[in-house]
């Protein structure tokens, strides 16, 4: 949902730069992970405020400018039990990666890398024989079946 972007101040701030197109999303959460692959810890949320495009946090037990910069460049994120469920329609990247993509011909272009944001649209990154970016927009995405992980594509294997 974010990264720490460097410390703020002295005692022990940082500041944040959100990844979702609402940098207060990250507030309305009590505690959030902060780490790196696959390590992580859980941290208690003293304080948050907006500071423009980025957010600026005090978290539970980094009370200095050391602790602080300890962090810098590390991923936050939310326990996904505590995200509400998506919208008819919307989805978490997070619930995409790793799905077969399938065009409308039948054949497999490989399984989504990633996501990644685009001036216009978000696009899917699907590495397969070879690598396509496909705009995540109904022109070019049919259905999406999480339950059978797939996602059907109006996208050509030469595009």
């Amino acid at each position: 949902m974010g990264r720490v972007a460097a410390p703020f101040g002295v005692k022990g701030w940082i500041k944040v730069q959100p990844y979702s197109e609402d940098p207060g999303t990250l507030m309305d959460f009590e505690s959030w992970r902060v780490g790196r692959g696959e390590q992580y810890s859980n941290y208690a949320v003293e304080a948050v405020q907006d500071h423009g495009k980025t957010l600026v946090a005090k978290l539970a037990g980094v009370d200095d400018r050391d602790a602080a910069y300890a962090l810098r460049g590390q991923e936050i994120s939310v326990a996904k039990s505590a995200l509400p469920p998506p919208e008819e329609g919307e989805y978490y990247w997070s619930d995409l990666i790793g799905l077969t993509v399938v065009n409308r011909e039948g054949v497999e272009l490989g399984k989504v890398d990633s996501l990644m944001e685009s001036g216009a649209n978000d696009l899917l990154v699907v590495k397969g024989a070879r690598a396509h970016l496909i705009p995540f927009v109904a022109a070019f995405v049919g259905k999406v079946d999480l339950a059978g992980a797939r996602i059907e594509v109006d996208w050509g294997e030469d595009y």
